[in-house]
């Protein structure tokens, strides 16, 4: 006899980088549990991420209302049905009030400095063998990517944004190193540069877009959706960006990637992969929450890393995973 669909509840983040560094959970369950279907519960920006995931019956956006009634709504909507999981990256109360079978919730564990991507493993039990992010992108979604980067010469992609002043390496810099690589003496000589960054992103991505003539700029900041954005990301042949959910997305992609950090915890969210790198200026995260105990200060706290540092960074990193070289 056949066996029924096995239906997961699944509660993500509320940012993209979060939802993404968690990402590796549903690919887990996905290939270890037959006919599992999965509604995924996420907030408004990350929630595009997981539209073509595999045995997906919907995708519901939770946006956070007063008093806690996204919670209540969210109740009302799944109560009726039995499930056969419940995982809660949220750490709620809800599955208490559901008809499930098991349940996985998120709660703190004691210790120091946990990396996301463990944190979330936790959940199921399975920190030991962590599985890495990954993001399910159809074919159709692969297409449009191929569209927007189909062309010549190695693709640098930047993501020169952040969602705080704070941890946003200044704009000009990004350009630097952008003419450094992709300069006719450059590592990456010939390359063309990919843009990324939302709507909101403008000022900041526009003058990156003046660093190189137009027809070697694939400009997709505020341009395309975020799955579309992952697959093109597969293409890139290095990234460098701020800690940002597009950093997560890139190393999740298996591109190269070069993430700068300062007043950010890279023990925490640095990007997960063996093709990674972080660089940062002379202060660690502790020196710089010294001078900004709770990260409210409207300052960047970026400005003591260099051009040349992160340029050297990338070179690294672009020798380290030269295809075809085995650096073991």
């Amino acid at each position: 006899m056949a066996q029924g669909p096995f239906p997961i509840l699944f509660i993500t983040a509320t940012r993209i980088g979060d939802a993404v560094l968690s990402s590796g959970l549903i690919r887990k369950l996905a290939e270890e549990v037959p006919n599992a279907r999965f509604t995924i519960v996420a907030g408004p920006a990350a929630a595009p991420l997981f539209l073509d995931t595999p045995g997906l019956s919907e995708v519901i956006v939770m946006e956070k209302a007063k008093g806690g009634r996204h919670w209540i709504d969210l109740w009302r909507r799944v109560r009726r049905r039995r499930w056969g999981l419940v995982v809660d990256l949220r750490g709620s109360a809800l599955s208490s009030f559901l008809r499930r079978g098991r349940r996985a919730v998120y709660r703190r564990a004691p210790g120091g400095p946990v990396h996301k991507v463990v944190e979330a493993a936790r959940v199921l039990k399975i920190e030991d063998d962590p599985p890495a992010p990954y993001l399910y992108t159809s074919p159709e979604t692969e297409a449009r990517a191929w569209e927007l980067v189909a062309g010549r010469g190695p693709i640098l992609a930047m993501a020169p944004a952040a969602n705080w002043v704070g941890k946003t390496w200044p704009a000009e810099r990004f350009a630097q190193v952008a003419r450094q690589l992709l300069d006719d003496a450059g590592h990456m000589a010939g390359g063309r540069l990919m843009l990324l960054g939302g709507p909101d992103d403008e000022r900041v991505v526009s003058t990156l877009r003046r660093s190189l003539p137009r027809e070697r700029v694939i400009d997709l900041a505020g341009k395309a959706d975020l799955l579309t954005i992952y697959a093109a990301l597969k293409h890139a042949r290095l990234f460098i960006g701020n800690d940002s959910g597009l950093m997560h997305m890139a190393a999740a992609a298996g591109a190269p990637t070069l993430g700068l950090f300062g007043p950010s915890d890279e023990r925490l969210y640095g990007p997960w992969g063996p093709n990674t790198q972080v660089v940062r200026g002379p202060r660690d995260f502790e020196q710089i929450r010294e001078i900004d105990p709770k990260f409210q200060q409207a300052l960047c706290h970026m400005m003591d890393l260099p051009v040349e540092t992160v340029a050297a960074a990338a070179r690294d990193l672009l020798a380290r995973t030269e295809p075809g070289t085995d650096h073991a």
